[in-house]
């Protein structure tokens, strides 16, 4: 029961980081006005920061029990070719470079917030943005690989 519980705070916690970052994703690209977006973005960003580290730190806990509680640690130490060795890393290595580049984003938000960028922070933001968001794509492509794999 315990581990159950894990996993539905697990996916609980990947549905609500996806989709927050989807949200602003969207509003990036449908929002023309680019006053009303900086309003917008001035409102949410503080909150969307906040509420997105609580589900990146539930995310790496969870992640982090199921992975020793499912002994994936010992699979990638003794099986390093399989399939599951290699969705499981790629997977980890995607959730280690959107933790950096979280924490990037999250620096020149902080440091910047109702300032005006310099051109290499909008530049650094915008970047670590779009990767986050094409990371997070690839690391529901592999938990889907795995899932169907581990079933």
């Amino acid at each position: 029961m315990f581990i159950q519980i894990i996993l539905y705070i697990h996916i609980l916690s990947a549905t609500a980081w996806i989709g927050g970052a989807l949200l602003l994703f969207a509003l990036g690209i449908f929002m023309r006005d680019k006053d009303a977006q900086l309003q917008v973005y001035k409102h949410l960003g503080p909150l969307y920061g906040y509420f997105e580290t609580v589900w990146l730190v539930l995310l790496w806990i969870t992640g982090l029990i199921l992975f020793f509680h499912f002994k994936v640690w010992y699979i990638l130490a003794n099986d390093p070719t399989s399939i599951i060795s290699y969705a499981m890393t790629h997977k980890l290595l995607y959730v280690v470079l959107i933790t950096v580049f979280t924490i990037l984003h999250m620096y020149i938000a902080l440091k910047t917030h109702t300032k005006t960028r310099s051109k290499i922070q909008n530049i650094i933001s915008r970047g670590s943005s779009m990767l986050i968001f094409l990371l997070n794509l690839g690391i529901l492509w592999f938990a889907i690989q795995l899932r169907e794999i581990l079933t």
